[in-house]
């Protein structure tokens, strides 16, 4: 049984989104911030970070949302969530999740860290402005890439959607400004059933 460490609404969704794309079967475990879970024994063996996610399938420990989600993709996705291999399609692919993860996210996890990960007396709000400036420029970026398809390699849902989704998702609760055509694509993609029934999994966990 594949078990996912995670918080709801945080990059474990991701996760336990793309668990539920691939009709896996998982089970989930809250890790309570507030009351130190993340700094138990037990979470720490699993990442040392202390940080969620974390994937444990068999013998594998797995952290870095990014990775779990490809490594579940490339296991179990047989052919659904990934281009072919070596293919241009594939090249389009580690573009956008390279470009997702180092300057979309980027600035929205400096928003992060200065709202409530950092101790208090090293946050800074004037962190605030240039973070906004940084995604506001990635954003536009997104948005002039953006493909008239339903999603961003064509007709069918990748890895990279899925990022790029939840991405836009947390971007909106930090109160970004969200271009026209990436807040469309953002509804639409976020509007899956897989994407609903993880999310009820997250919130039930955590009460």
């Amino acid at each position: 049984m594949i078990k996912l460490y995670g918080v709801p609404r945080s990059r474990s969704l991701r996760v336990s989104w793309t668990l539920e794309e691939l009709g896996l079967d998982w089970q989930y475990q809250y890790i309570n911030f507030a009351k130190g879970d993340s700094r138990s024994p037990d979470f720490l063996a699993v990442n040392p970070c202390g940080k969620v996610p974390a994937l444990v399938d068999g013998d594998l420990v797995l952290t870095e949302s990014a990775a779990i989600i490809l490594f579940l993709a490339e296991k179990y996705g047989d052919r659904k969530l990934l281009p072919a291999p070596a293919s241009d399609a594939s090249a389009l692919h580690h573009k956008w999740v390279s470009f997702i993860i180092c300057e979309l996210e980027q600035p929205l996890w400096t928003i992060g860290k200065h709202k409530f990960a950092l101790p208090e007396e090293i946050r800074q709000q004037s962190m605030f402005a240039v973070a906004k400036w940084e995604f506001d420029k990635a954003a536009e970026l997104a948005e002039n890439w953006l493909p008239e398809s339903d999603f961003l390699l064509g007709d069918e849902l990748s890895v990279a959607d899925i990022l790029l989704a939840h991405t836009l998702l947390w971007a909106t609760r930090f109160e970004q400004d969200i271009p026209p055509k990436l807040a469309a694509y953002r509804d639409r993609v976020t509007a899956r059933p897989a994407m609903s029934r993880a999310l009820e999994k997250e919130m039930a966990g955590a009460e």
